[in-house]
């Protein structure tokens, strides 16, 4: 349905400009026509068509305008949509590549029993990567027509967010120290599984994106104006402050496909962007107060939990 949206306007446009076209040439043969016995013909007609004409050669650049935009747009999606096939592509090969080539050792020849463990555990993790490419897949196709309102509940953030530090850092296989939580118990009313959606995407990117050593700082607390504030940031190399809206578009990677030292596919933060809006909260870039790196800032309608102290580690 989006795709047949954004070309309903490129070609609703064309037609238009087209018609004017058409209009404005018929116009100009009746102009002349006019101008030819102007001496003794109505000059009101004269006038008339002159600024019927110009009103038209003004909906003409507008339109042309526009189309020019449009066509941009669509030139940058399919540029989009290009990495976002060389980088699935890649994510779909590199795992299976790997997997192939440890059963084909193993059928082959005859390994001992610690090495066809540690195969094992590599083809788990390959495993995993496809899983993981592919739960994100599924989680962007389902976000333009998932719109269902049951199993809203009362979800407290502070668990949910050590739950989704610790299965990235178990997917990355990384100490979970890594991740230093500075946590005030509140609650966000929405689905358990989009919250952990998207919150999971954001400890994904400051994981696989942080410095070395990797350090990841998740602060969470209520402001004056009763919403949840999580704060996500790592030691990374940062984000140029130009380019901090565009991250979040569809199929947006950063550089080119080919130099890429991280996996991913461009739909993480895209998935984060519209499950934020869903939830009618915001979310921006911001600078670490010291140091490199990258702070995301997710704000949530919230209410505070009463407890006797926050969880502080």
């Amino acid at each position: 349905m989006s795709a047949r949206r954004s070309l309903s306007w490129p070609i609703t446009l064309a037609i238009v400009m087209i018609v004017l076209l058409v209009a404005l040439a018929v116009g100009w043969v009746l102009q002349s026509v006019i101008a030819a016995w102007q001496d003794t013909g109505p000059r009101g007609v004269y006038w008339t068509l002159l600024s019927i004409g110009s009103t038209f050669i003004a909906l003409l650049i507008v339109g042309v305008v526009l189309y020019l935009i449009l066509s941009i747009k669509a030139i940058n999606l399919t540029q989009r949509q290009s990495n976002f096939i060389d980088s699935v592509t890649h994510e779909l090969k590199s795992p299976i590549a790997s997997m192939k080539l440890y059963l084909q050792t193993l059928n082959r020849h005859h390994v001992s029993h610690e090495l066809q463990a540690d195969f094992h555990r590599f083809m788990l993790e390959d495993l995993a990567r496809l899983d993981h490419l592919i739960n994100q897949m599924l989680d962007a196709g389902r976000l333009d027509a998932d719109h269902r309102t049951e199993d809203i509940e009362d979800v407290e953030l502070s668990a949910l967010l050590r739950d989704c530090a610790a299965a990235v850092c178990l997917n990355y296989r990384v100490a979970a120290d890594i991740v230093h939580f500075d946590l005030q118990p509140c609650a966000v009313t929405g689905r358990r599984v989009d919250l952990d959606i998207l919150f999971r995407n954001l400890i994904d990117n400051a994981v696989k994106y942080a410095g070395s050593p990797p350090r990841v700082e998740v602060q969470l607390r209520m402001n004056d104006k009763g919403q949840a504030l999580a704060r996500i940031a790592d030691n990374g190399r940062g984000i140029p402050y130009h380019l901090r809206r565009k991250i979040f578009g569809r199929f947006v990677r950063l550089g080119s496909e080919l130099e890429r030292d991280k996996p991913g596919t461009g739909l993480g933060l895209y998935i984060v962007r519209t499950l934020v809006e869903r939830h009618r909260g915001h979310i921006r870039v911001r600078d670490p107060e010291e140091g490199a790196g990258t702070v995301f800032e997710v704000q949530l309608p919230g209410k505070a939990i009463a407890l006797a102290v926050g969880i502080v580690n």
